[in-house]
């Protein structure tokens, strides 16, 4: 019996250390594996211990969020848009100037070559604008000089190679070969792609505005000369070319307004030839409209380059705008010589429409001014309209002599002087 007692006793000591042994080999376990999660933090990158983390019960690891992306920056809208008007004088074709540009074997002429020296700089137009100061009715009517000019088509064409676009037939040469020679100059030119304005064949095309856009911004343009040399416009058939009256010309620019014209250019056929300064008549009348809502006013007439100045006057609104006024253009090619009647210029209006008040802002004005250079290389003579400054500046003309530079370079500071004699002016 005592036996079996230290047989029972025996049995639960070695139970109860085997037991502590698990209990402590267990505790053992937990310490380490303990430690060990210490030491090495979990790698924030890694996905899916995170995931696994974040599914126990009371675990402290939050999930890494996913990546954002920064948002692109609203672009802000423009507040403005810019655009380029060009303006040159008088396209005159006196009979010297054919010869030279005639090709017998194709029966054609070419006068490409007069207005390459200047292509470079009406480039960079949107609205290119000439007066067309001879009617371009067709070899039928023979080609012809002063007074009654006719010119081939090809100058026209010529223009527009050299990047013109649109042309003012409003002047006292207009009616030249008649009203059917009118009407047949606006066909031709029309043809080739040219916008006219001044001159019409119907009642209808001559109440039709004439508005161009370029880069958001339309100009309505209108022509109008002085008179047609004593030339009679036929009893009903007033609408063949506009003539100067101040009242009805503001009837035009309020129409263009209704029909959505932004700026507005008038090109006026006036003043006194030979004259190098305005009259009082032209002062007044560009000056009213101008006032009346005017932005541009194209002038011509006098062969001869005038002032130009900026006007400032107030809108309906009352808020202050500028207008421009160019007198006299010159004549841009002609055979005119002396007394600076080979002399014209390239006017250069930059111009700024503001979105949120739709007004239009004079930016900038430049002047180039132009020479006719006539050579005669045979017997015949030959032309071309060289700029003035840059053909001083780079002195490497092999057609020029030295007598010719000297020529441009007084001319040029003479010029220069009489077109800026009224910017100081009100």
């Amino acid at each position: 019996m005592r036996q079996k007692r230290q047989s029972k006793r025996k049995l639960l000591w070695i139970f109860n250390s085997v037991l502590l042994i698990f209990i402590a080999a267990g505790a053992l376990l937990i310490f380490i594996l303990l430690n060990s999660k210490d030491a090495a933090p979990q790698d924030p990158n890694n996905s899916s211990l995170n995931e696994l983390s974040a599914q126990q019960p009371g675990s402290s690891v939050a999930p890494t969020p996913s990546p954002t992306s920064t948002p692109e920056p609203t672009p802000t809208p423009p507040q403005y848009t810019d655009a380029v008007w060009i303006g040159v004088g008088d396209i005159m074709s006196h009979t010297p100037q054919l010869p030279g540009a005639y090709d017998k074997a194709t029966d054609s002429y070419n006068f490409k070559d007069v207005f390459s020296p200047i292509a470079d700089i009406v480039a960079d137009g949107d609205w290119v604008m000439a007066n067309l100061e001879a009617p371009m009715a067709g070899k039928d009517y023979g080609y012809t000089g002063y007074p009654l000019f006719n010119a081939p088509v090809e100058l026209a064409q010529a223009l527009w190679d050299n990047g013109f676009n649109i042309l003012s037939t409003a002047n006292n040469h207009t009616l030249d070969k008649g009203v059917t020679g009118a009407m047949l100059t606006l066909d031709h030119v029309q043809q080739i792609g040219f916008t006219t304005v001044g001159s019409a064949r119907d009642a209808e095309e001559a109440n039709t505005s004439v508005i161009v856009e370029h880069n958001g911004i339309a100009m309505g343009l209108l022509s109008y000369t002085y008179g047609t040399n004593g030339i009679p416009i036929p009893e009903g058939k007033e609408y063949i070319v506009n003539l100067i009256d101040q009242e009805r010309i503001i009837e035009d620019m309020n129409r263009l307004r209704q029909d959505g014209a932004d700026v507005i250019t008038i090109a006026l056929h006036f003043g006194n030839e030979y004259q190098t300064q305005p009259s009082e008549e032209q002062k007044t009348l560009a000056r009213a409209l101008i006032a009346a809502g005017a932005d541009i006013i194209a002038g011509s007439h006098p062969h001869v380059l005038q002032p130009y100045e900026l006007v400032t006057t107030v809108d309906e609104l009352g808020a202050e705008r500028q207008g421009l006024i160019i007198y006299s253009m010159g004549n841009f090619i002609s055979n005119q010589r002396g007394d600076s009647k080979d002399y014209g210029a390239i006017f250069r209006v930059d111009l700024r429409k503001h979105y949120d008040t739709g007004a239009i802002e004079i930016k900038d004005v430049t002047v180039t001014p132009t020479w006719v250079h006539r050579y005669k290389p045979d017997q015949y003579y030959r032309y071309r309209v060289l700029p003035v400054e840059s053909t001083l500046a780079a002195r490497d003309d092999v057609l020029l002599k030295q007598s010719d530079y000297e020529a441009l370079e007084a001319s040029h500071m003479m010029l220069t002087d009489r077109l800026s004699s009224m910017l100081d002016n009100e």
